[in-house]
C-alpha cells in the first residue's frame, strides 16, 4: 500500500470529502493529486493532513512498517501469547505500557480491544467495559459499523455474564438496528451479532421474542449468510431451544451449528459450541457422558488458549457432572473443587453451580454432612445474587437437593426463591395467611 492508498483510505473512513481535508491549507486538486500517486507530499504537509485524519504522520508516510506501528503491533502480538498461555496479568502490563497517541486508529483499536480481552479473561468485566465503551461510541460516531458489531459483540456478552441484561439488549439492538439500516443485513457481523443478544433475551425472559427473532435470522442466514454467520445463527438457535426444553430440537441445531463452523477457522466460537453440545448431551434422555467428555477435550485446546476463568470453570462443571455419570465419583468431586477455586473468592453465580456440583459429589461417596454444608454455601451464594433466569434455575436444582435430603423446610424457601426469581409474586398477604393459620 502506498502513501496514496493510505491518504484516501484514512480520508473514506473519516467521512471525509477531499475538499474538507484540503480546507484552508491546501486546494482540492493538490489532495486529488495525493491519491492518485501523481504528488509526493512533504512531511510538512502529511502531518496537517495526519492530524485532520485523526492518524499519524509516521503512518501515512509508512504504514505498519513505521518504527511506532511496528512496535505496537509486535506488542499486542506478545499481549495475546502471553494470554493464550493463561498470563493475564503479563498481558495487561504490556499492553497498559504502549503509548497509544503515536499510533494509527487502527493500531490503537486493535491495542485496547485486545485490553478488554485481557481484563474480561481475568474476570474484570468492569475494567472491559470501560474500555469498550468509548471505543463503541466512537466507532457509531463515525459511522463505522462492522467495527461497532465487533466491539457490541463483546460489550454484549460482558453485559450478560455481568447480570446487566437491560444494558446487554439496549448495546445489542442499537447496534443491529445501525447495521440494518446501513444497509449490511446478512453480513456475518449482522448475524453474529443478532444471534448473541439472543442469550440476552433468553436470560430476561423473553423467550417467545426470541423464538420469533431466531425465525427471523434463520431465514436471513439461509438466504444470504456465510458458514460462519449461519453457524451463530443456528447456536443461538440452540439456546433458545435449550431454554424451552426441547432438547432435541436444541441438539439438531447445534450439531447444524457445529457442521457450519467446523468449515473455517473461529477463534474460541467452535470450542465454546462443542462444550453447549456437551452440556445438552449431559441432558439429554438418556444422558450421554462419554460422548459429552469426548466434545470437551476436543474443545479443550481452543478453551486453553482463549478461554476466560469463567468458560473454563464452566467446564469443569460439565466435567464434573459427566465422570458422576460415570460412576467415579472422585473424578467428579476434583474437577467441581477445580471449578470453584478458578472462580476465586467473588461472588458469582458460577461459584454457586460449582457448589451445587461439588456437592452432589460429596453426596455420592455417602458424605451426606459434607455434602449439607457445601449446599448451604451455595444457598449463601445465590442470596446474593440479583434475579435471573439462571439463579432461578439455581434455586431450583438445591431445592430438589433439599428435598431429596428430607430437609423439607429449606426444599420449600429454595423453590419459593426459584418461583420468586423466575417472576412468580405470592398473591395472599402475608397476614391473610397468617390469620388463616390460626383458625
Amino acid at each position: 500500500m502506498t502513501i496514496a492508498d493510505r491518504v484516501r483510505e484514512a480520508r473514506l473512513a473519516a467521512g471525509i470529502s477531499q475538499t474538507a481535508l484540503a480546507g484552508n491549507a491546501f486546494s482540492p486538486s493538490y489532495i486529488s493529486l495525493i491519491e492518485a500517486g501523481h504528488r509526493e507530499p512533504t512531511d510538512a504537509a502529511l502531518a496537517v493532513l495526519a492530524e485532520r485524519l485523526g492518524t499519524t504522520l509516521e503512518y501515512l508516510r509508512h504504514g505498519d512498517d513505521g518504527p511506532n506501528e511496528a512496535r505496537t503491533r509486535l506488542e499486542i502480538d506478545y499481549a495475546r501469547l502471553d494470554l493464550s498461555q493463561g498470563d493475564a496479568e503479563s498481558a495487561r502490563k504490556r499492553l497498559e505500557r504502549l503509548d497509544l497517541d503515536v499510533v494509527s486508529p487502527g493500531a490503537r483499536l486493535a491495542a485496547l480491544t485486545a485490553l478488554a480481552r485481557v481484563h474480561e479473561s481475568a474476570g474484570d468485566l468492569e475494567a472491559s467495559v470501560a474500555v469498550l465503551e468509548p471505543l463503541l461510541a466512537d466507532a457509531r460516531r463515525q459511522s463505522h459499523h462492522l467495527q461497532a458489531a465487533e466491539l457490541a459483540m463483546i460489550l454484549v456478552a460482558n453485559y450478560l455474564e455481568a447480570g446487566d441484561l437491560h444494558r446487554s439488549v439496549e448495546v445489542g439492538e442499537r447496534t443491529v438496528t445501525d447495521l440494518e439500516d446501513a444497509g449490511l443485513a446478512g453480513t456475518d457481523e449482522h448475524l453474529r451479532l443478532a444471534a448473541t443478544v439472543l442469550w440476552a433475551y433468553v436470560e430476561r425472559g423473553d423467550l417467545l421474542f426470541a423464538t420469533h427473532r431466531v425465525a427471523e435470522l434463520i431465514e436471513v442466514a439461509e438466504r444470504v449468510g456465510s458458514a460462519r454467520g449461519r453457524g451463530s445463527v443456528y447456536w443461538n438457535a440452540a439456546v433458545v431451544a435449550e431454554q424451552r426444553r426441547d432438547y432435541v430440537v436444541a441438539q439438531q441445531y447445534t450439531e447444524r451449528a457445529l457442521a457450519l463452523l467446523s468449515e473455517g477457522e473461529s477463534g474460541r466460537d467452535l470450542p465454546r459450541l462443542r462444550v453447549n453440545y456437551a452440556w445438552l448431551l449431559l441432558r439429554s434422555e438418556p444422558p450421554e457422558p462419554r460422548a459429552a467428555l469426548e466434545q470437551i477435550e476436543r474443545a479443550m485446546p481452543g478453551l486453553a488458549a482463549l478461554g476466560t476463568e469463567v468458560e473454563l470453570a464452566h467446564v469443569d462443571v460439565e466435567r464434573s457432572r459427566a465422570h458422576l455419570l460415570l460412576g467415579d465419583e472422585k473424578a467428579a468431586e476434583t474437577f467441581a473443587q477445580a471449578a470453584i477455586t478458578r472462580l476465586g473468592e467473588a461472588p458469582r453465580l458460577e461459584k454457586a453451580i460449582a457448589q451445587l456440583s461439588l456437592g452432589d459429589a460429596l453426596r455420592a461417596q455417602g458424605r451426606e454432612q459434607e455434602a449439607a454444608g457445601v449446599y448451604g454455601m451455595a444457598a449463601d451464594l445465590l442470596g446474593m445474587m440479583s434475579a435471573s433466569r439462571q439463579s432461578a434455575a439455581a434455586w431450583r436444582d438445591l431445592g430438589d437437593r433439599y428435598a431429596s435430603q428430607g430437609d423439607t423446610a429449606s426444599a420449600v424457601g429454595a423453590y419459593d426463591r426459584a418461583l420468586r426469581e423466575a417472576g412468580f409474586r405470592p398473591t395472599v398477604p402475608l397476614l391473610a395467611w397468617e390469620s388463616w393459620s390460626l383458625t
